[in-house]
């Protein structure tokens, strides 16, 4: 005996599936409100934006303000990444579900429920099935829809439209690690980047390119370019592929211009992290909710800089992390963020936040939004230089904390 239901929700998924192939980005909410309705339930589709301070609604003709993820229920859902109870007007019955591509949040889906329609795990497992999907659209469509890229990002600069289109997804979990990454200012980020490759070993690594400008931004472009390209010709040895860098940039770059970096590459069975400094701020390994090392093997030259200078023989290090270890890159835009009246951020305040966000179970890309949030409050909202974070969870149980929680109540 079949459920009736389960025939209602196939004919949903294949409807929203066929019509997905030629629909338009603008009508994404469209077609899933339609496909739905005959469950009893309306749709919104919303993407955060960029700098993940609002939810927009996926349609041109959206009535209405964007949502703050701050202080509202759809950004509660968002943050959390739970689903969350709260409509907009009394007796209106709404979860809020959020958005997924593979790991990273996109937005959220608003669901209305008619009166006859129970909420309960049910509903909650077919209607989380289908925002991975609607997820899973969202980001397709990004890439060919210019009404869809002003709505994530109103304006970027030249040099934050080069290195967007460069990086990897900012969340990215198996079962055995989590990365997550996060660039600020968002719109205007000029020399900063990440850059990570997921398999048997992690390699992962975040940038810093000299200047606040599009020559920065071609720099570390370049600069990622050459360890990309480096591991990808089998290279694993951080030394060569920081030559590499090297040899790009003094060939295509600029005298004077140069990158500061930090490479590492974790095998993933063991926990062996083996990282290079290049003139960057040493990462800080957090174990049980407390900052418990800096990883501070003597630097190299910043990428880019070849000249003979007294360097030690060996500039890559080796640290065996422990099962739950979290390791935290950052770049000096964010230590060095300075209040109206020349206050740094700091590292103390950095290692605080990250310590009690921790202790609260925060997800990665979380911690890492609220973190720099905070390093944005300082400054008034208005960084002088890019400010970049970077996380790696290994062999942790905090993947668990990307997905939401199917339960009856929100």
């Amino acid at each position: 005996m079949h459920d009736p239901d389960d025939e209602v929700w196939a004919r949903i998924l294949t409807t929203v599936i066929d019509e997905s192939h030629l629909v338009a980005a603008e009508q994404l909410t469209e077609t899933v409100d339609r496909a739905l309705r005959p469950a009893g339930l309306g749709v919104e589709v919303l993407m955060v934006d960029l700098a993940q301070r609002a939810l927009h609604v996926v349609l041109v003709d959206a009535s209405g303000a964007p949502i703050p993820v701050e202080g509202t229920t759809g950004g509660r859902a968002y943050q959390l990444t739970e689903i969350v109870v709260g409509g907009d007007h009394d007796g209106e019955r709404v979860l809020w579900l959020p958005l997924l591509d593979g790991t990273e949040r996109v937005g959220v889906l608003r669901v209305a429920l008619d009166d006859e329609v129970v909420d309960g795990a049910i509903l909650r497992r077919r209607l989380w099935a289908l925002a991975g999907l609607v997820g899973h659209l969202l980001m397709t469509k990004l890439g060919q829809s210019t009404w869809l890229q002003q709505l994530r990002a109103r304006r970027l600069s030249p040099a934050s439209e080069l290195l967007w289109q460069q990086l990897a997804p900012r969340t990215l979990a198996t079962d055995r690690v989590v990365i997550s990454a996060l660039l600020e200012p968002a719109d205007e980020v000029a020399g900063d980047a990440y850059d990570y490759a997921v398999g048997d070993a992690i390699d992962l690594a975040i940038f810093d390119g000299v200047g606040h400008d599009l020559m920065a931004g071609i720099s570390t472009a370049v600069a990622v370019t050459a360890i990309r390209n480096a591991r990808r010709d089998g290279i694993r040895d951080l030394t060569v592929q920081a030559e590499r860098a090297d040899a790009l940039l003094e060939q295509y770059d600029r005298p004077g211009r140069f990158v500061t970096a930090a490479l590492g590459r974790l095998d993933v069975a063991t926990g062996e992290l083996t990282y290079l400094l290049a003139g960057h701020p040493p990462p800080l390994v957090l174990r049980g909710g407390h900052m418990v090392k800096q990883l501070t093997r003597p630097p190299r030259l910043p990428l880019g800089i070849t000249a003979p200078a007294a360097a030690p023989a060996d500039v890559v290090g080796h640290e065996q992390l422990e099962p739950g270890d979290r390791v935290l890159f950052y770049t000096d835009g964010i230590t060095e963020a300075r209040d109206e009246h020349g206050r740094f951020f700091g590292e103390q305040r950095l290692i605080d936040m990250a310590e009690r966000a921790e202790q609260d179970q925060l997800s990665a890309p979380e911690t890492l939004r609220r973190l720099v949030a905070a390093v944005m409050a300082h400054q008034n909202e208005r960084l002088q230089d890019d400010a970049t974070l970077l996380v790696l969870d290994w062999a942790s149980d905090r993947h668990p904390r990307l997905f939401p929680s199917i339960s009856d109540h929100g």
